[in-house]
């Protein structure tokens, strides 16, 4: 019996392969279980905005209170920029903000009015100096810190040694600027201290040549705790089996540091560094405001203590609302430029490419 292509030796064709199909069925299924159409469906592996909107709708409950606490108190303020353009009068109406409406504009005359400040690039002078030098002498600190606690065996000294570097991130700088005061002022503990000795006493509080070193250092004492924290949950995600593997290789400690450790860490910090590149303008108001006497204006002038003093003080209103308008402008444009360099490096930043 001859046996036709195909065919099995009984004679009987096999089955016929089941083909791919190659249309989306009419329905699909969701995450959550709950059926739904391909078609609204949109691409593969995306849900409809109704059922996630149904699905999370527990969590959007929780977060609407702070969404309109943020629209409150951060983006409707936001419309009061338009008297950077107007010569802002507060008494032109019953009330400040339907004196908005009553107020003449100038254009463009406070910004033009910026430019030809001195005061302003004076301000502006300074803030870059104490960013820099923050940058460079506060920002190392908290990730040798956390490496320094992170290679400690016992968890009682660690958790010790972590709450007490944290502690001080609750002071007020009202406290912080005390502490240093009775420390390294000029009758303060060391300087009483060397007296009492024979040695000439200092007062670094009054000193306006080292008063950016000192107000890093207080900066240093307050917040490395926090950025501290940060470090060690990046480091808590590192695997122990890359510190085996390196270990096995003949790596030290400072070779797995440098190969395992620190590339863990290299997203936080890009991170990290793009947040703070984008608060450059903004290093501080109540720690300068609180030691301006101290060392005078030439030295403790930033753009935020500027801004309050034009107009705060002198109720220049307008000016100073151009001031912080191109303040949060260059901010903006610095956090965009950073997280730009981050992508180039290979890092994701504050959001994706």
């Amino acid at each position: 019996m001859s046996l036709t292509a195909g065919s099995r030796p009984d004679g009987t064709r096999p089955p016929a392969a089941v083909e791919e199909p190659t249309v989306a069925v009419a329905t699909a299924v969701a995450k959550d279980g709950v059926p739904h159409k391909a078609g609204k469906a949109g691409k593969a592996g995306k849900v409809h905005w109704r059922i996630r909107l149904r699905r999370d709708r527990a969590l959007i409950l929780m977060t609407l209170p702070v969404i309109v606490l943020l629209l409150i108190f951060n983006y409707v303020p936001l419309l009061g920029n338009v008297v950077a353009f107007q010569d802002y009068d507060p008494y032109a109406s019953s009330n400040g903000v339907t004196a908005i409406f009553h107020s003449p504009w100038v254009g463009v005359e406070q910004f033009a009015r910026m430019v030809d400040d001195p005061l302003f690039w004076s301000a502006t002078k300074n803030t870059l100096v104490l960013f820099s030098l923050q940058l460079v002498l506060f920002f190392p600190i908290p990730i040798a810190l956390a490496l320094l606690i992170n290679s400690v065996i016992r968890p009682r000294v660690r958790a010790v040694a972590q709450a007490i570097m944290y502690l001080p991130h609750f002071f007020s700088w009202v406290l912080v600027v005390t502490v240093f005061q009775q420390m390294f002022g000029g009758a303060g503990i060391i300087a009483q201290t060397l007296e009492d000795h024979g040695w000439s006493g200092f007062d670094l509080m009054t000193n306006a040549d080292l008063f950016k070193y000192l107000v890093t250092a207080q900066a240093v004492w307050k917040d490395a705790g926090w950025g501290i924290i940060v470090f060690l949950a990046a480091l808590a995600a590192v695997s122990t089996d890359l510190y085996e593997a390196a270990a096995m290789d003949g790596a030290g400690r400072w070779r797995r540091m440098w190969h395992v450790t620190l590339p863990a860490l290299r997203p936080v910090i890009a991170l990290l560094l793009v947040l703070r590149v984008g608060d450059a303008l903004s290093v501080g108001f109540e720690q300068f405001l609180l030691q301006r006497d101290a060392v005078g204006a030439g030295a403790s002038e930033v753009l935020d203590t500027y801004v309050w003093n034009m107009g705060i003080q002198n109720g220049d209103f307008s000016y100073a609302a151009a001031v912080g308008l191109v303040k949060g402008a260059i901010g903006v444009c610095l956090v965009l430029g950073a997280n730009k360099f981050a992508h180039l490096l290979g890092e994701q930043g504050v959001y994706k490419k």
